[in-house]
């Protein structure tokens, strides 16, 4: 069953006086697939600016936004439609090259998949191996998809999600060491402890649907009763695996979902980094930047056939 959804992500930065801008890079659109299709979409800046589509080296849609003069904020509104089908995960079935771990991937597998297999960040004494190495069963075989899982749900049931204001994604070691983060540390911890195993991952940038936060519509009514979700008001982070037969499935280790349609993908990326939702320069006097606002709306519309 698809589900039609209407998303409005808003930002706004705020100065003290006056600023220039230089050129910002905004990623908002969601990727169309076989399980997500993008129905309309609008993109409003304030002020007047020039607005070029491209696609990144990953084929993300990405606007490059150019304001025209200078301004006491910049306002950035995103809002769109999509019809999302259910994204599978525990249903498809992985070849039986690669069901069991450890597994190799064909050689054109590996060419395609190498910026996804390489690790990013280092592990000089091993613990992000170590951490990772746990979930491999000692009493008998371990099925590939089964040690995701089982590293999906103990991020979830043995971390503390934390929200932070700060731009960027702290290293796999700092969240093991805090035992605590954001959905994109999660995501990066549990995409490098992968790497490590030899299993090609990568960072989706997007939404997360929360009936508890749908004005519309009310939980009990849209689900089934409420969940507890973390990380919807806000851009969302998780992850995809490639598994052979299966190809890129999700992740989500903030909130234990293995796909499902909450999950609202817009942007891959090898690294975090590049799948910023808003990135870019202003110029002005250095104590002018006042502070940003971001507003995530995802409202369940109507299901079709």
């Amino acid at each position: 069953m698809s589900i039609q959804y209407d998303i409005t992500h808003t930002t706004v930065y705020h100065y003290k006086k006056p600023v220039s801008f230089g050129e910002h890079r905004v990623m908002f659109r969601p990727r169309d697939s076989h399980d997500l299709r993008v129905l309309a979409t609008d993109l409003q800046v304030s002020p007047e600016s020039i607005i070029r589509m491209i696609q990144d080296p990953h084929s993300n849609s990405v606007a490059l936004v150019q304001p025209l003069r200078s301004s006491l904020e910049l306002r950035i509104v995103c809002s769109f439609t999509i019809e999302h089908a259910h994204s599978y995960n525990l249903e498809l079935p992985v070849s039986k090259a690669g069901e069991f771990f450890p597994f190799a991937y064909t050689p054109d597998e590996r060419f395609d998949l190498e910026m996804y297999l390489r690790p990013h960040h280092e592990d000089p004494q091993g613990e992000l191996m170590a951490w990772a190495r746990q979930f491999i069963r000692t009493d008998g075989p371990s099925r590939t998809r089964d040690l995701l899982v089982a590293m999906n749900e103990h991020i979830r049931n043995h971390m503390v999600y934390s929200s932070r204001e700060e731009e960027g994604t702290q290293s796999p070691l700092d969240t093991l060491k805090l035992g605590s983060g954001t959905c994109r540390d999660f995501a990066l911890l549990m995409m490098e402890a992968a790497r490590r195993l030899g299993v090609a991952a990568r960072f989706v940038s997007g939404y997360l649907y929360d009936p508890a936060l749908d004005t519309d519509l009310s939980a009990s009514v849209v689900l089934g009763g409420p969940q507890i979700t973390q990380g919807a008001g806000s851009t969302h982070a998780w992850l995809q695996a490639y598994l052979p037969g299966a190809g890129w499935v999700p992740f989500d280790p903030t909130n234990n979902f293995l796909g499902g349609n909450q999950l609202i993908r817009v942007g891959v990326a090898r690294d975090p980094s590049q799948a910023a939702p808003v990135s870019g320069s202003w110029y002005g006097d250095r104590d002018a930047y006042v502070g940003m606002d971001a507003v995530v709306t995802v409202h369940r519309m109507a299901a079709g056939p």
